[in-house]
């Protein structure tokens, strides 16, 4: 696992100590070794390496990364270029088409956001191929929910975009009044009726971050 550098390194040096971080690490080194495991282990923390800490101003929590080949490369909801967007993500793209008329690009590669500031973060990082949640409850929620109390004390306002019910979950550790939280439903085609479009969090994001002097995101992915 490529390591974590710079202000990220420093804020979370603490959980590397940690009994279950030293398990964590363990397991998935050996995981990688015997079978498919996504994304590839130099992708696993590109979240952090394209987002420093210092730079975060939206965080958007998914649950863990795609499960089939060439899919996942470390951005909650983002694969890489020439490849199928999947259908949560063709679902955002139509509610920021719908919210700020954003025109949907031909790829699913969600770099542009992550270089403004917008914190791709799964909870789970890793998963073995083909088979959703397996490496649920191995350690990797309590190392997420440590960045999340992590990003939860920065001072500057930060947007928490927190759609369906495991990422809301997380909302019971965001108690700083400088942020934003902004709920719908999960994006899936199993619950994107049930309120995620027409939910509006990129304008409302937006919105918030200029009222305090930040700039806003330029929510535009490029076709590729």
């Amino acid at each position: 696992m490529a390591g974590l550098s710079g202000e990220w390194e420093k804020a979370l040096s603490e959980e590397f100590t940690k009994e279950y971080y030293k398990n964590l690490f363990l397991f998935i080194r050996q995981e990688y070794a015997k079978v498919p495991v996504y994304p590839k282990a130099g992708d696993i923390f590109n979240a952090f390496h394209l987002t420093p800490l210092e730079k975060v101003k939206v965080v958007i929590i998914g649950q863990d990364p795609y499960h089939n080949p060439g899919q996942a490369h470390g951005l909650c909801f983002s694969v890489k270029p020439g490849v199928d967007i999947p259908p949560s993500l063709v679902n955002i793209y139509q509610e920021l088409h719908d919210d700020l008329g954003c025109e949907i690009p031909n790829n699913g590669y969600l770099n542009e956001w992550a270089e403004q500031g917008v914190l791709l973060l799964n909870t789970v990082l890793t998963v073995q191929a083909h088979k959703p949640m397996s490496h649920r409850g191995v350690g990797w929620e309590e190392f997420t929910n440590a960045v999340i109390r992590k990003v939860n004390e920065i001072d500057r306002p930060v947007v928490f975009i927190l759609w369906g019910k495991p990422a809301q979950e997380k909302a019971k550790m965001l108690d700083n009044p400088n942020h934003l939280i902004l709920k719908a439903p999960h994006p899936s085609p199993l619950s994107a009726y049930r309120g995620f479009f027409g939910s509006r969090p990129f304008s409302q994001t937006n919105a918030f971050l200029e009222q305090y002097g930040v700039d806003p995101v330029n929510w535009q992915i490029s076709d590729r």
